[in-house]
């Protein structure tokens, strides 16, 4: 369906390669398609017990969404009104909701590169095998570039331990494959040398069913388990979990100065980078996500992705990161105190009628 998602079945393992490097694996429209349709037919065969998603590169799996086409086409279109960007959300946030429910083990190598639209294809429900290397790291930068932390962020970032998820997405900080076990974001370490041998051996031993597969997966990781080494989540909880349970942005600004150490500090210096405004749609995002399923997260999400690319921050947060790298964006507004609750609470005004809504099917 398209160059670059190769898929294939090997010894009833659905497998699929994401073979875009030269832009970090970034999500396209038509690479959604593919992964979506070739997930749908698979879920209905039985001769495939499980899917296998990766990369074919080691600097990355996914880096995320294809953010490059998102300022393209946003400033193209008036009012951010483009056809191509409404199909694009639409369809990924209904492929993050397809992989959340799948029926089969979906298993996924996540070595290198993890970010945005890359966690939102990997994030998956209780059949989720999630496989980290020494090469991992894993990021929800979306603050960085006006932009909120989506596909299903609403979700899974609230189901974290303690206060992880605020902490990842106010920050944007990236974590190690160590931090990601810690925060329940994956589920076994490997190192990347073994990665041709486990899929060899995935190739080779004929599974009697899909819980085969996963417990010969789990076996061969399990003499690694201590390789992952130690993160810094785990010596910084306490400080997470009591600093980001404030109730305001600000307040949690605050209580990173007044801690004054250098965990604080990168944390502090790392939402200084964001947008003042959306680091407060976001807090009030999860704050709502947690008490909302995943297709209505999801459904929030889309209203609020519209009224991002009616408005200027994310255009801008891309320019200055990605696109000029001055790293110099010209937020709207510029400080925390010139954002008020009506700026923060019109970024949850729904766009569509309920029967209306691209994503009332899920």
């Amino acid at each position: 369906m398209t160059a670059h998602v190769l898929a294939e079945i090997q010894n009833r393992i659905g497998i699929l390669t994401l073979d875009r490097s030269r832009a970090l694996n970034a999500l396209s429209l038509d690479m959604v398609r593919a992964i979506s349709a070739h997930l749908r037919a698979w879920r209905d065969d039985d001769s495939v017990l499980a899917v296998l998603i990766r990369s074919s590169s080691e600097r990355a799996f996914c880096a995320g969404g294809d953010i490059r086409f998102f300022h393209e086409v946003g400033n193209a279109a008036p009012a951010g009104g483009s056809a191509l960007l409404e199909d694009f959300f639409t369809e990924e946030y209904a492929l993050n909701h397809l992989i959340h429910h799948y029926p089969k083990p979906y298993i996924a190598l996540l070595d290198g590169i993890v970010m945005g639209g890359g966690m939102g294809i990997t994030q998956a429900g209780k059949q989720r095998l999630a496989i980290v290397t020494e090469r991992t790291r894993m990021a929800m930068p979306e603050v960085h570039i006006g932009l909120f932390p989506d596909v299903g962020g609403s979700h899974f970032l609230t189901r974290m331990p303690g206060q992880l998820g605020r902490w990842l997405a106010l920050s944007g900080e990236t974590i190690s494959a160590a931090d990601a076990l810690h925060a329940n974001l994956a589920d076994v370490f490997l190192p990347a040398a073994l990665l041709p041998e486990l899929m060899g051996m995935l190739g080779q031993h004929a599974a009697r069913d899909a819980a085969d597969i996963v417990n010969m997966i789990r076996e061969f990781a399990a003499p690694h388990v201590r390789d992952a080494g130690h993160g810094r989540l785990a010596d910084a909880r306490e400080r997470i979990d009591r600093l980001f349970a404030a109730d305001t942005v600000s307040a949690i600004v605050s209580g990173l100065k007044q801690e004054g150490d250098d965990f604080a500090a990168a944390t502090l210096h790392a939402m200084e980078r964001g947008s003042p405004l959306m680091l407060c749609v976001t807090l009030e995002q999860l704050r709502r996500g947690a008490g909302m399923s995943l297709a209505e997260c999801l459904r929030m999400e889309r209203d609020m992705v519209r009224h991002c690319f009616e408005r200027t921050e994310v255009l801008e947060g891309i320019r200055a990161r990605v696109i000029e790298k001055d790293n110099a964006p010209r937020w709207s507004p510029a400080s925390l105190a010139d954002v008020d609750e009506a700026m923060v609470t019109a970024y949850f005004e729904p766009v569509w009628p309920a029967h209306m809504h691209p994503l009332r099917e899920l």
